[in-house]
Formats: C-alpha cells, structure tokens, sequence
C-alpha cells in the first residue's frame, strides 16, 4: 500500500509516497524550503504544492516539529507559534482532500527507524531515538513501544534548551569543527543517558550520515551509540506508516 509521507522541518518540508510494507520510496522524494517565519497558511501551501506535484489522492501521513496529540499540534519550537492549538490533521483534510494522520516529527522518523533500519535489531531494549537537524528530535521506546512526544531536545543544558547548544544547526551557524561540536554533543548524550538509562541512542538526521567525523569524541557514554540506518528519510516514511496504521497519538 502507498501512502504519502510529509516531514515538516524547521528549514525544509520534505514528502515522497512509500510503500509502507517495505520503507522504500516510490518515487523520488521533493523537498521545498521552509517559509519564514512558517506560519500555517505558509506550510499548508507548500503541503498542497506536494500533494498536487505527487498528483495524490490516497491517504496522508505528516510529522510535525512539535508535541501533536489527536493531530492538534500543542508547541512549536522552530516554526510560527501560531500553530499552537491548530488540528493541522483537520487542516490538510480541509485542503487537500485527504484524510490525514499527524504526529511529532521525531516520532515518525523513530517509527521507521524501528521497523526498517538500525532499531529493528533492538525491539527488546530500550532506545533513545534523536534527529539531529535545526534542532534536536527525540523518540523513546521501551521494548519496541513508542512514548510519544519526549521533546527532550528542550532539555535544559547549561541554561539553554539542549538543540541550541549541539543541534547541527548550531554547528553550521557557529562554524564549530567537528571535534567541538562533537565534544557538545557528548555533553548532552551523557545527560539523557544518565536520566533514561538507554541501552541504545540511535543518531538519526542530516548528521547521521557523518558519524564517522565525530563518533571519537563520544566516548564515555554507557549506552551503545549508533547512526541511525534510514538517515534523513526516516520521518516521510514513518509519517507513512502512521497514516497506514491509523497510529493517533493521545
């Protein structure tokens, strides 16, 4: 079965239609930046140029930066806050005609990263999934079972919120070396690892696919830590499965 994947990011708006039994993309994804300041009206329009550049008329799954309960978005930390108490689920419906599931971005990214990629092999642990992008994502599952909106990228880390001291985006406006950014990093690791106790921290997002510039500077973290295996696909496809299997989250 085919479904449409959206992942609404601070900097991007990225969907491709999936194939929700395998995780693979049925064409090739589009990406379109995201508009400032990334008001609702500004986002459901790129959502409906997606929608209309994919022709599509199925079903829609859609992470979004921010806690989500019953498609209702509750915070928004890198986007418009004037998406507080909007039911953006409802929103898409209204728009484009399709029904729509909606859930925290780093949520459908861990999703996928469970079912398809480096999770899989640990659905009997405990996992911390983060997205590191703008900002930080975070996704937790105990023995395979998701707890949805952990936002723990808010986090406080030496007075400021854990995304503005080791998100990448930090890293690229502050031009920090891997090294320094990487010794940032192991900083706010070693605090989720000493509140949670994972047996895993699976590194998803755009850096992902550098862990071998900064995974030297992460010693000293008791949980395994691994790049995640889908990259930065993770959150269309697990926007997908979501829609698919009706995942609501209360």
């Amino acid at each position: 079965m085919a479904v449409l994947g959206i992942d609404i990011g601070g900097s991007g708006i990225k969907g491709a239609p999936v194939d929700v039994k395998t995780g693979a993309f049925l064409e090739d994804r589009i990406r379109i930046p995201t508009p400032t300041p990334g008001s609702p009206d500004q986002v459901i329009e790129v959502i409906r140029r997606i929608v209309k550049h994919f022709d599509w008329q199925g079903k829609i799954g859609a992470g979004f930066p921010g806690v989500v309960r019953r498609g209702v978005v509750e915070t928004a930390a890198n986007v418009s806050k004037e998406w507080v108490g909007t039911d953006l689920a409802a929103l898409i419906k209204e728009s484009t005609g399709c029904k729509a599931v909606v859930l925290n971005d780093a949520d459908a990214a861990g999703l996928a990263e469970m079912r398809f990629g480096e999770g899989k092999r640990y659905d009997q642990d405990n996992v911390l999934f983060l997205t590191i992008g703008t900002g930080i994502g975070s996704a937790f599952f105990a023995n395979g079972q998701l707890w949805p909106n952990t936002e723990l990228g808010h986090l406080q880390v030496r007075g400021k919120d854990a995304e503005h001291r080791a998100g990448d985006g930090v890293r690229k406006d502050n031009d920090l070396s891997w090294k320094s950014w990487g010794k940032r990093l192991k900083e706010v690791l070693k605090i989720y690892d000493f509140l949670f106790n994972p047996d895993v921290i699976i590194l998803g997002g755009g850096v992902s696919k550098k862990f071998k510039k900064y995974r030297k500077y992460l010693k000293g973290i008791n949980a395994k830590v691994i790049p995640a295996e889908l990259l930065n696909q993770a959150g269309i496809v697990g926007a997908a499965m979501a829609a698919k299997e009706s995942i609501i989250i209360d």
